[in-house]
């Protein structure tokens, strides 16, 4: 942990000085963000999304779902998404010693978890870090509301495309075939 003019500059060595608890940490532009664990309900919608790219994913043989990893982009950007789909292409060059990803899956998808602090974390910090790190599609559902928001790459940038509702069909370019109906997440 270093000073950086007049805030702490948080890097990966210092996670590992952390306490082990049931809190979540990940470095944003060397800042540290902490998060408690989440509502059940937020771990399910997890769960049943994982599940989903992973039918998608064994049937296409293009890629791995993989939930809750460690992306390492460098020592001050140290992510944990809720579930990533990563290409075979991407995946054979892009872990470290440690299994950690260090560079960017093509997919990622975050759940929402109630609070202004935890949205501005996924529909700001993290898109803009997913943004210069390369993601191509970035999914934001809110197991609340019942509502997936599509991010894609557009330029240097990832800009909200569409707004998706439970009886919405969802497809993909960045994953062919991939068809699901909204609600599926939610049940």
């Amino acid at each position: 942990m270093t000073q950086a003019s007049d805030r702490v500059y948080w890097t990966t060595e210092d996670l590992k000085l952390l306490p082990d608890s049931s809190n979540r940490y990940e470095i944003i532009d060397g800042r540290l963000l902490m998060t408690r664990a989440p509502h059940w309900k937020h771990q399910k919608v997890i769960v049943k999304a994982s599940r989903i790219l992973d039918t998608w994913a064994e049937a296409s043989q293009l890629g791995e779902t993989v939930a809750t990893p460690g992306v390492i982009f460098d020592e001050a950007d140290n992510v944990i998404p809720d579930v990533v789909w990563i290409s075979y292409q991407r995946l054979a060059t892009g872990v470290d010693e440690d299994g950690h990803f260090t560079i960017a899956p093509e997919l990622i998808v975050e759940v929402l978890s109630p609070g202004t602090q935890n949205e501005r974390r996924d529909r700001e910090t993290k898109l803009k870090l997913y943004a210069e790190r390369g993601v191509q599609e970035y999914w934001i559902l809110d197991w609340r509301i019942q509502q997936l928001e599509i991010y894609r790459r557009q330029d240097a940038l990832l800009k909200l495309v569409v707004t998706l509702f439970p009886q919405d069909v969802l497809t993909s370019s960045t994953l062919p075939g991939f068809s699901c109906v909204v609600t599926e997440f939610f049940r």
